[in-house]
């Protein structure tokens, strides 16, 4: 269905010391009854950009009707890519970025045909009276729906969102010049909301790949798309900060750090990139908080690009994964657990990450892992919360071994646990 769709957040944190953090999974709020220590002080309503159906968000085609989306991730190549800009000292610099990468920034209609049944009132008695076999027992009706993307190699990859093209049955590419293609999608990974778009031309312009893991907040920021349908729409604003978990943001569902922005983006911004004032692109416009000003989040591009190398080599992702919930230690969360009748946990340890959960069959109860051990170490790396951890897991591979340090029992004990491939929905649930 092609309809505003607005995540209202219940159990949030709000901050990662705070928040119990689900690596082996999705949560859904409203399945799990967190004790006090672990609901939020707040409640928030997330927009999620773009134009896909599934999650239809951002414009849709026909009634300039505004949606909702979620989040997601890019990636790009070097290959072809404008030199960046020396400096920001011109006052110009935004229109001379524009320039150079404009022509790579590309708008995406996608469109599938659903069908549904009509309603059970249509099978009383009365009606088919009248109407008899006259009335059908399905109907068919396409959904259009338009979003954003770039183009990350030479001869015709593009980077988007993962629910602007999931479940089309077309998809087609419009450049900034007016050409336009039938794009094929080569693979989609729902847990980042990143997709490679790929279109049959040669000799097309690209964008430079900046750093994401340098952001500092204040730093320029220049958002390109096609918000509500207005192409080749140009906002600019700064780098608020960087790392803001999934829960931060209200999707529970992504394992993604997200950039924060206050340049502007809207539906349909989804899968555009975002810049900085070199031209570089950083990260992927992907959300907005609903009712507040100057809350954007863009997707890294560090992890837009492990994502799109995997998907335009086998067409999916391999996630790795330990299979625990887990929230960082400090001296008021430690007390809040001891008193909480419901926890089952002890805690005496004031730092660390303590594990809440271990989900049965996964690759930390193989390896030994219980709720209530201390994580204080990762790979030699001390670890304070929950983000550690899960960042030092995304960055394994598949296979891989990560060597934990942990306090269980009034004792230091070292264990060595091998990644795993995260299970796809159907295995979790």
């Amino acid at each position: 269905m092609l309809s505003k769709v607005v995540i209202n957040i219940v159990s949030l944190l709000t901050a990662m010391q705070n928040q119990v953090h689900d690596e082996s999974q999705p949560l859904n709020p409203k399945n799990h009854n967190h004790a006090p220590w672990k609901k939020a002080a707040a409640s928030l309503s997330l927009v999620l950009l773009g134009s896909g159906m599934t999650l239809a968000g951002g414009y849709l085609a026909g009634n300039q009707q505004q949606l909702a989306q979620k989040a997601s991730d890019l990636a790009v190549s070097r290959v072809d890519a404008a030199p960046p800009l020396g400096n920001n000292t011109d006052p110009n610099f935004v229109t001379q970025v524009v320039q150079r990468v404009g022509p790579a920034v590309v708008r995406i209609e996608a469109s599938r045909t659903v069908t549904s049944r009509l309603p059970a009132e249509f099978n009383d008695p009365f009606f088919r009276r009248f109407f008899g076999s006259q009335l059908p027992q399905q109907q068919e009706r396409v959904q259009r729906g338009t979003g954003s993307g770039f183009l990350i190699s030479a001869d015709g990859s593009i980077l988007t969102n993962a629910h602007v093209v999931d479940g089309a049955d077309t998809v087609r590419v419009i450049l900034k010049d007016g050409r336009s293609f039938q794009g094929k999608v080569l693979g989609t990974d729902n847990l980042t909301d990143v997709a490679v778009v790929k279109i049959q031309a040669n000799n097309l312009p690209t964008l430079t790949v900046g750093n994401s893991d340098q952001l500092q907040p204040g730093q320029w920021a220049i958002a390109i798309g096609n918000p509500l349908g207005l192409d080749n729409t140009v906002t600019t604003g700064i780098i608020s900060a960087t790392g803001r978990t999934s829960n931060q943001i209200g999707a529970p569902d992504k394992r993604v750090e997200y950039i924060q922005t206050d340049a502007a983006i809207n539906p349909g911004n989804s899968g555009g990139p975002l810049l900085n004032y070199r031209g570089e692109v950083i990260g992927m416009n992907t959300a907005i908080i609903q009712g507040a000003q100057g809350l954007g989040f863009a997707i890294p591009i560090k992890t837009a690009q492990r994502i799109s190398n995997q998907l335009i080599a086998t067409g999916k992702v391999q996630h790795p994964y330990l299979g625990i919930q887990m929230v960082g230690l400090t001296p008021q969360i430690k007390q809040n657990i001891n008193s909480d009748p419901n926890s089952g946990l002890t805690v005496d340890r004031d730092k660390g990450v303590l594990v809440v959960r271990v989900l049965p069959n996964s690759p930390a109860a193989r390896a030994g892992l219980r709720a209530g051990d201390v994580i204080q170490k990762l790979n030699g790396q001390a670890v304070t919360d929950a983000s550690n951890v899960q960042r030092a897991v995304e960055n394994a591979q598949v296979g891989g071994q990560l060597q934990l340090e942990l306090w269980r029992n009034g004792r230091n004990l070292n264990l060595a646990v091998q990644a795993g491939a995260f299970p796809t929905q159907q295995q979790v649930k």
